[in-house]
């Protein structure tokens, strides 16, 4: 059995080396000239370390990333409001803790062991359109070419065109305000003392994110929706500087909307559509590319099964809409409303059966299996 997977990126690929590993013959076809090198999403998940191990990647990983047994709530102009540790989880996953790294340092892992596999990745090979019948799928290329399989998985993330060529709706919102990220050189622990790999920082005019990668300290702004780019990018230093008083050294920087977005259906005939391509969501919480993997490996694990597929793409889709969404959500409304959760958040890490709790859920463990205590 043939299958073809649009986008390499980290969710075509788990998706990819999940059926090759079950006998498939697969092909992806990257648009790009090799594998992007954008940083993009960095922080994987406990469930997701165990997918990643499950296939063989894990080691490789950590080789590359940062380990992180915490997270803090941060007050910009204060002290820790709250940190809450994953340690709590030891007994509900084997890795109780987040791994900081940057995707485009998991590409080539998967990779690598996907062409171990016998799979292959064929690159300056857009998408463009999409042809179905009752046994076949196939994806054609911005040349003409044509790929045919027995399955069709789009992966080609949030302006899929496998999605669009199926008519599938994505309906959603976007969110009032734009995000600047900057990546810096700066040692934010030195200037910062007591600094965790994520903090969430509550500030009643400008709430930031405090991320740190392998190579660089990430920092997360929202800015107005209406402004030039030119001049937000212009203020940055600015901006920088009111985090910690230094002169920053920005590596690169980007400026993006946010949506919230889930697509009708996860199966359109002989075609499937799994992470970015699915759904999307704010980044607070870094829910995004570990969700994507967990619909790759969903979905990988019941193909050519029908009613094990359609099973799959309904619980993933719930799990993107009641899930995923909910919680991003949710942590959008607290940064922009700080005095109404802190001391909420004070007693939540003050207490451990809470504290474990809460963790299932933003651990994302709740999402995929039933844990005693999460709520």
């Amino acid at each position: 059995m043939r299958v073809v997977v649009a986008g390499a990126g980290p969710v075509g690929l788990t998706a990819a080396v999940g059926l090759a590993r079950r006998g498939f013959a697969v092909t992806v076809l990257e648009a790009g000239p090799d594998l992007a090198g954008e940083s993009r999403a960095s922080t994987y998940h406990p469930p997701t370390l165990e997918m990643l191990a499950d296939l063989g990647a894990l080691d490789r990983l950590m080789a590359r990333g940062l380990v992180s047994h915490t997270f803090q709530y941060r007050e910009r102009r204060g002290g820790v409001v709250a940190e809450l540790d994953l340690r709590l989880l030891a007994d509900d996953t084997p890795y109780p803790y987040r791994v900081q790294c940057e995707q485009s340092k998991l590409t080539p892992i998967l990779l690598d062991l996907l062409r171990e596999e016998g799979g292959e990745v064929v690159f300056d090979a857009p998408v463009v359109d999409v042809a179905q019948d009752a046994e076949t799928a196939t994806a054609i290329t911005a040349d003409g070419t044509r790929y045919t399989g027995d399955w069709l998985i789009g992966a080609d993330g949030a302006g899929s065109r496998v999605r669009k060529a199926l008519n599938v709706p994505f309906e959603g919102i976007t969110y009032p305000e734009r995000f600047l990220v900057a990546s810096t050189e700066e040692d934010l622990e030195a200037l910062i003392p007591g600094i965790a790999a994520v903090n969430y920082v509550f500030d009643p005019e400008e709430w930031l994110v405090l991320l740190r990668t392998p190579d660089h300290w990430r920092v997360l702004f929202p800015t107005p929706e209406d402004t030039p780019d030119e001049m937000e990018l212009a203020r940055l230093p600015e901006r920088l500087r009111g985090v910690a008083d230094t002169e920053w050294k920005v590596a690169h920087s980007t400026l993006y909307r946010v949506h919230q977005r889930v697509a009708a259906d996860f199966r359109t005939g002989r075609a499937v559509l799994i992470g970015d391509a699915a759904h999307v969501n704010n980044p607070l919480g870094g829910m995004g590319l570990n969700s994507g993997v967990h619909d790759a490996v969903a979905v990988s694990a019941a193909l050519g099964d029908v009613s094990a597929l359609d099973a799959a793409c309904a619980k993933r889709r719930d799990v993107a809409r009641s899930y995923v969404q909910k919680i991003t959500h949710s942590n959008w409304e607290q940064l922009r409303n700080p005095e109404a959760h802190k001391a909420g958040l004070r007693e939540l890490a003050a207490d451990p059966v809470r504290a474990r709790a809460h963790l299932l859920r933003t651990s994302m463990i709740a999402s995929l299996r039933p844990v005693g205590g999460a709520v």
